[in-house]
């Protein structure tokens, strides 16, 4: 089979290729799957950089969520069948024709869902609807992101608002305000004019704002942990710009703030069977409703995975980019 393969870290477009490797052989609990799209993310170019939280041993395949089709099940899988279309957002090493995943962590993906909508299910929208189901926020409450115009940042503004809650989106520049309002995302500011903050006072009319999001890092952090209330929860999720946060010590001492961290991989590792399932359920209730959309950029084989690497690194890009082995 082909597959994308790297035999050092580095620049991801430089260091993965296209390469014959056997096709893998199920064992027992695991199925095969005839991957039919699969999902470049941020995390994949991390980790092919080395500078993920997860690092694999070298020469190593690459890529972590997919749809694929059923073409062998390995010894004592019997709740799956041998052509059924299921999802993954955590097997690593799916960017490739064949990938072999643990039965227990596929999921059946419904009929109506399309193979754009299914490989890129898991890992964003997932992550994004946990974290908001982790906040305890209810219906009128306010919450802040930066990043709003990034993938989690749209998921978290469209299921936010699906569950009554006042998201408030932070861009870093102008043109990002009216790429989110074209897609029906109000409350956005960019943070490149000065009266930014009071802006946010007009949007909010002034009621605190119990949890801020931030995904970039540097400054912008401290930019959002300033907008709290007394007793508010800052959540980092991600480290776009910088991997270092900058914020100010008289913000978390005098607003008695909390700041902790939340990564998806290790959520969803540890999370219930029955809280799994309710958030699966209200996840695709979401997207085929329309509430929730998943938009792709642009759809690549294999062998154009630096065409595929420009378009998902270009800023202002809106929509997933796949890979079509």
């Amino acid at each position: 089979m082909r597959a994308l393969v790297q035999q050092e870290f580095g620049a991801p477009a430089d260091v993965l290729a296209v390469v014959e490797r056997p096709i893998p052989q199920p064992g027992p609990g695991q199925a095969r799957v005839r991957t039919l799209l699969a999902a470049v993310h941020n995390h994949d170019l991390l980790t092919a950089r080395g500078t993920y939280g997860f690092k694999p041993e070298l020469p190593a395949l690459a890529g972590t969520e997919a749809v694929g089709v059923i073409d062998a099940l390995g010894e004592g899988v019997d709740h799956l069948q041998i052509g059924q279309r299921v999802a993954t957002g955590g097997t690593f090493g799916i960017w490739a024709e064949y990938f072999v995943a643990n039965a227990a962590g596929l999921i059946p993906v419904p009929e109506p869902l399309t193979d754009e909508m299914a490989a890129q299910l898991v890992s964003m929208p997932f992550s994004a609807l946990s974290l908001l189901d982790s906040l305890g926020l209810s219906a009128g409450d306010w919450l802040i992101q930066n990043a709003a115009n990034g993938a989690v940042g749209r998921m978290v503004a469209q299921l936010g608002a699906a569950r009554g809650i006042n998201v408030v989106g932070l861009v870093r520049r102008s043109a990002g305000v009216e790429e989110l309002r074209a897609s029906g995302i109000e409350r956005i500011i960019a943070t490149d004019h000065d009266d930014w903050r009071a802006q946010l006072q007009e949007v909010t009319g002034g009621a605190e704002i119990r949890v801020g999001i931030d995904s970039v890092g540097g400054t912008a952090v401290g930019d959002v942990l300033s907008t709290l209330a007394t007793n508010g929860t800052l959540v980092v999720f991600g480290a776009m710009a910088s991997p270092t946060m900058q914020i100010a010590s008289s913000d978390v001492i005098f607003k008695q703030a909390t700041v902790q961290g939340f990564w998806g991989s290790i959520v969803m590792r540890d999370m219930p069977a029955d809280v799994k399932g309710r958030l699966f359920g209200e996840l695709v209730g979401r997207v085929l409703d329309g509430t929730l959309t998943l938009p792709v950029s642009g759809t690549f084989a294999l062998e154009d995975f630096s065409a595929a690497v420009a378009t998902s690194t270009a800023p202002g890009r809106v929509g997933k980019v796949l890979l079509k082995p």
